[in-house]
């Protein structure tokens, strides 16, 4: 079978390609450590490696590690050693039939990676300080257990019972696509030697009572030789609520972490503030706890004296929120702002060695650059001027240069180098090569009546349909989820080089509500999701389908989350667009408001008046444009029942006609195990398959084509550029 044109031509060739993700220097900065995702044998699945790319870019990137099951999560420690979680099977150890990930550790001398620590439940992360030979660890613990013996006994009891069932007596139970509980998040010191009480026994001593050496054995948690035990010391125990997913900030020197404290506040709500913990002997003060705002702790300064930190305003009806970046001193607490006059919503990620300025994220005009801003002044600096968007931004220890994860709707995520004084950019030898592009990319702007700025991204087909020798281009509209977000950076999950190697042109625009304009443009959508984000979008649709090279009767509109929300009310409220197409996607916002994973944040805008104006549901009866509703019945954060109930009404209510025997032009796309993402391959697969059959009938007036076709049952037939 000959080759496709570029991977984006062909599913398979699609999925296949590999992503980057994630990055850790080492603390002298001469070790660059990314993690690659590739395919699986089964293609079921994709496997995380572990990469380490050289910083001069003179050496091709080489990989570090291998396994069935992947390894994630990698952090180095003061002293250099690469530590990582994975679930690969100890060498050391008996066979486990349920294998748990495990903390796993690479030496800075080389050599081959063995476990540091193994325990029940496994182990979630990593963090080490810059300077120090400290590690801190996230792992769960059983409620019940004050260290690691009782929570191995309470994991083996309900392992031995088969009992999975969760006792819950707080606030919330679920996020995005997994149960909290019953273990609780936490955070650990992670030590040298077994832990206090427990006695080594050596090997010569044939008179040592049974019990201590049962003791200190490898099957305790946490120890798996003699030679080189480590313990977890917890040091969260006692908090006011559970910690969520936390993420501890770890001083340089290693002497105390910034920790997310969960507040409760009135019933079923929670907020969260900043806990100090003491590293060395465990005891914790609240810095940031104060009614009425959230705090999040950012990096802290080289000399452990401040942390930049972002703090927002708790959201109301008629109030977004707004993050804004405030420098703290680690002992007092008390803040300061720091460039408040900045209209952007930064992320702080590192500081300058010398501790004059701190380095954010901001998403800013559809890319999301790098940012220096001096601490004294306040002032903002862009440093980088491309049209991408940064992640995982690392600063080396001379100061002058950082590294960084960057992306753009032109290359998918890459390892780069960036000159913190000039802003150039260099693109490091890395794991994965920039796949062929099938289109190109421009810009698209226009003017809304109330006399705003919508600007989007538009993906077009190769060549030129404007000239006349072509057809114009068929155009999707494709809205972004969130809300407050910005189609600025690569997507796996929803690419619009898919649609253009198809013939497409793919239209993503930024309406009302998303980030990088400034607070007054996510204040006009604010509790008025049907309003501003609506008619910005028809307005860039406007904009768009008024060029040459765009068929404006060949249209249709995508979206997912709350693009699937825009997407329904999209369809309740014109009859431009021949076909929609809404995945995981609020319906009934009475009924998505108590159920979703995190109600209390929702409910703080959602009021029943807003619920009731805002609700795609009420206009099932004026949808006649053919839907094509996907949904997984793992989504945690859009739960099933909206897709069920969007499904029921549009086949008994909706204004599009039925046959006789009830079928209908609407279809219904549901993934038994998949939740908010589609996240296999073979799913994705089918998902895109699936979507680009439905549009190819409806858009484009093709004949239907059989569902074996993209569903995995039949071969599909070759995709042609039309």
């Amino acid at each position: 079978m000959p080759s496709p044109e570029t991977a984006f031509h062909d599913l398979s060739h699609y999925v296949a390609l590999p992503r980057v993700s994630g990055l850790a220097l080492s603390p002298d900065g001469t070790r660059l450590v990314t993690a690659v995702a590739t395919l699986n044998p089964g293609a079921t699945g994709h496997v995380s490696a572990l990469w380490e790319v050289d910083p001069v870019g003179e050496r091709e990137a080489y990989r570090l590690t291998r396994s069935a099951q992947g390894e994630t999560g990698a952090a180095f420690s003061g002293t250099g050693d690469l530590y990582f979680t994975s679930a690969r099977p100890d060498p050391d150890a008996a066979e486990d039939p349920d294998p748990q990930a495990a903390l796993w550790t690479i030496p800075r001398q080389g050599g081959e990676a063995r476990v540091v620590l193994s325990r029940p439940g496994g182990v979630s992360g990593v963090v080490g300080a810059r300077a120090a030979d400290r590690l801190l660890v996230v792992a769960g613990l059983l409620p019940g257990a004050s260290d690691e013996a009782e929570h191995a006994t309470l994991s083996e009891g309900r392992t031995t019972a088969k009992v999975d069932a969760i006792l819950h007596t707080s606030y919330p139970i679920r996020f995005w696509d997994h149960d909290l509980g019953p273990a609780v998040p936490q955070v650990f010191a992670l030590d040298d030697g077994p832990a206090p009480g427990v006695r080594a026994v050596p090997e010569d001593d044939a008179d040592a009572d049974a019990d201590a050496a049962t003791v200190a054995s490898p099957s305790v948690p946490g120890t798996v030789d003699q030679g080189r035990e480590k313990h977890l010391r917890l040091l969260t125990a006692g908090l006011p609520a559970p910690l969520h997913e936390p993420s501890p900030v770890v001083s340089p020197d290693g002497s105390f972490a910034l920790v997310g404290l969960t507040v409760p506040q009135g019933r079923a709500d929670l907020r969260e503030g900043i806990l100090r913990i003491d590293l060395e002997d465990g005891t914790s003060r609240t810095l940031v706890d104060e009614p009425g705002t959230e705090a999040h702790a950012g990096p802290v300064s080289p000399d452990g004296s401040r942390a930049v930190i972002v703090r927002s305003r708790i959201t109301a009806p008629d109030r977004p929120p707004r993050p804004q970046l405030h420098l703290m001193d680690t002992d007092t607490g008390e803040t300061t702002p720091l460039a408040h006059d900045w209209d952007r919503w930064a992320q702080p990620v590192g500081w300058t060695p010398d501790g004059s300025c701190v380095i954010a994220l901001a998403d800013s005009d559809g890319r999301r650059p790098v940012f220096r801003i001096d601490v004294e002044s306040g002032e903002v600096t862009q440093v980088t001027q491309d049209d991408a968007a940064w992640t995982d931004l690392v600063i080396a220890p001379e100061g002058a240069t950082a590294y960084g994860i960057r992306s753009s709707y032109l290359f998918p995520p890459e390892v780069v180098r960036l000159d913190l004084t000039s802003g150039e950019v260099t693109r490091l030898p890395g794991p994965a090569e920039r796949p062929t592009i099938p289109g190109r990319l421009e810009e698209v702007e226009t003017t809304t009546d109330d006399g705003t700025r919508v600007r989007a991204w538009l993906a077009l087909p190769e060549g030129d349909a404007g000239s006349g020798a072509s057809t114009p281009h068929p155009m999707l509209l494709w809205i972004h989820g969130g809300p407050l977000g910005s189609w600025n950076a690569w997507t796996w999950r929803w690419n619009p080089w898919l649609m253009t190697a198809q013939g497409y042109a793919v239209l993503l625009p930024d309406p009302a509500l998303s980030t990088g304009y400034g607070q007054d443009f996510v204040q006009r959508g604010w509790g008025a999701w049907g309003q501003a984000p609506y008619t910005d979008l028809m307005a860039i649709t406007d904009a768009a389908t008024a060029r040459e090279d765009i068929d404006g009767g060949r249209t249709a509109a995508m979206g997912g989350s709350f693009g699937g929300y825009m997407a329904n009310w999209v369809a309740g409220h014109t009859d431009r667009f021949r076909a929609v197409v809404t995945h995981a996607s609020l319906w009934a916002l009475d009924g998505f408001g108590p159920t979703t994973d995190a109600a209390f944040y929702w409910q703080r805008e959602m009021t029943p008046e807003m619920a009731e104006a805002n609700s795609p549901h009420h206009f099932v009866a004026d949808i006649v444009t053919p839907m094509l509703v996907i949904h997984g019945d793992k989504d945690y954060r859009v739960p099933i029942g909206e897709g069920l109930r969007l499904w029921y009404e549009l086949l008994s209510r909706s204004g599009l006609p039925q046959a006789q025997d009830g079928s209908t032009a609407h279809r219904f796309l549901y993934f038994p195990h998949e939740n908010h993402w589609i996240l296999k391959p073979q799913h994705a697969t089918v998902w895109y398959a699936t979507v680009s059959a439905f549009l190819a009938e409806h858009v484009l007036g093709e004949e239907p084509r059989p569902a074996a076709e993209h569903l995995g049952l039949a071969a599909p037939p070759e995709q042609a550029s039309r």
